[in-house]
């Protein structure tokens, strides 16, 4: 009876043993599973990028997303989600600075980096793009328009800059054969263009659309005829809207208003092309991305007429690395490489009329191919030579705000150039402090 019970206890606790073995074995092969597969979860964990735009038109920015869902598919562990923000967008942006929200990665304008640098929002990519290959690859001087104190803080998306759209059928009808090549042969051909046909002393097709408000369209096409009266807005890192050349370039725009051959256009709705599609005007200041090349109506572009020099300015969006964790900055780099290669350069250019930033994709058998069915486009690129970048000082928002009010208070009549320009001057100076 006792060697029978020694027997079952020792049974039992064999029994017991197994179990325990057993029990080990397998907490042992779920804490492997559940580090294999944690492992795993960790090295497919998609990484979530925010990208805030303010993409115009929308065509545009249908286009952009089907590119950003490429993007996507061809790198599963990351995920771009591009985000639209109207404008104006910079309050938002403060904002969100303030309020530690900022996105992963802005698309914005290059005049803005000296802010971005001051507030300390973004992160310089210099190091990074010294040691990409497609450094190469981008315009020179769009990269100089980057920089700040010896660093490079943004990368171009696309580039471009304004010229002058025409009608040519209007400019046959008044007997003009030769496009302007000078600021007095355009305020010329502006006069003959401007047509009074009752007498009534408002006449029903104008020369020119001047844009009128003071935000930055209206700065922006104002310019190139700074640039090509050599003027200047910013010396030394100093306000400077007295500046002999910003004088004559806001008179000219005056005087083309004393002639009446021009229309202004509703405030702060330069950019709108309607006037000029439905003939009430034979020109317009703007640039290739404006939606007249995809219109049926006839229409070519000429080159900024030259006042001292030929000039005129670019109009680059730039991509900015917010500062946020280092694995997210990671995956924005690998963003801003497929943003700036031959790939996304050609088919956002073909789609939108941007210039691309990719030398290669300028020189593309696709490209070369599209600018076969756009020759104007050449006076775009045949320009990028002579073009100007906006000033990328921190403050820059400022300078141009009170430039606007003096360009606004001009063609309202209300003020001289000097005057205005003087005005805008010694408001800036407020802020600055005498120099």
């Amino acid at each position: 009876m006792k060697s029978k019970l020694l027997f079952l206890v020792g049974d039992f606790w064999q029994g017991i043993n197994k179990f325990v073995v057993l029990g080990i074995i397998v907490v042992f092969c779920l804490i492997s599973l559940s580090s294999c597969q944690q492992l795993e979860t960790q090295k497919n964990q998609v990484i979530h990028l925010t990208l805030w735009q303010s993409i115009n038109p929308p065509q545009n920015r249908e286009l952009f997303q089907k590119i950003v869902n490429k993007f996507n598919q061809k790198h599963p562990n990351i995920h771009v989600e591009a985000i639209f923000q109207p404008e104006p967008q910079l309050p938002k942006i403060l904002t969100a600075f303030v309020g530690n929200a900022l996105p992963d990665i802005l698309y914005f304008y290059p005049e803005y980096i000296g802010q971005f640098v001051e507030l300390g929002a973004i992160k310089p990519l210099d190091d990074w793009l010294d040691k990409f290959s497609i450094k190469s690859d981008i315009k020179p001087n769009l990269i100089k328009g980057m920089e700040i104190n010896g660093h490079i803080w943004s990368v171009p998306m696309h580039t471009s800059n304004i010229g002058i759209f025409y009608r040519p059928k209007l400019f046959e009808s008044a007997g003009i054969t030769e496009i302007p090549k000078t600021w007095e042969e355009l305020r010329e051909i502006a006069k003959k263009l401007t047509i009074d046909k009752n007498g009534d002393h408002r006449p029903e097709q104008y020369g020119i659309l001047l844009p009128l408000g003071k935000g930055g369209w209206t700065v922006f096409s104002w310019l190139p005829f700074l640039f090509a009266a050599q003027g200047e807005i910013v010396t030394d890192n100093y306000p400077n809207l007295t500046h002999p050349g910003a004088i004559a370039a806001l008179q000219f725009w005056q005087d083309m208003i004393a002639d009446g051959s021009v229309m202004l256009s509703a405030p702060e709705r330069g950019y709108e092309e309607d006037a000029f599609l439905q003939g009430r005007v034979a020109m317009q200041i703007t640039g290739p991305w404006t939606l007249i090349m995809k219109s049926q109506v006839d229409h070519q572009v000429f080159p900024v007429p030259a006042g001292i020099i030929p000039a005129t300015v670019t109009g680059t969006a730039s991509l900015f690395m917010m500062k946020t964790a280092p694995e997210r900055e990671k995956a924005a780099l690998t963003f801003f490489e497929y943003v700036l290669s031959e790939e996304f350069q050609t088919e956002w250019a073909i789609g939108t009329g941007f210039l691309p930033v990719n030398i290669k994709s300028a020189q593309s058998p696709a490209y070369q191919e599209y600018l076969k069915s756009k020759p104007w486009l050449k006076v775009f690129i045949d320009q990028m030579s002579v073009a100007a970048s906006r000033p990328n000082i921190a403050g820059y928002s400022r300078i141009s705000d009170s430039l606007g009010r003096a360009i606004e208070a001009t063609l309202l009549g209300k003020s001289s150039p000097e005057a205005a320009l003087k005005q805008a001057q010694e408001r800036l100076e407020v802020i600055w402090g005498e120099k």
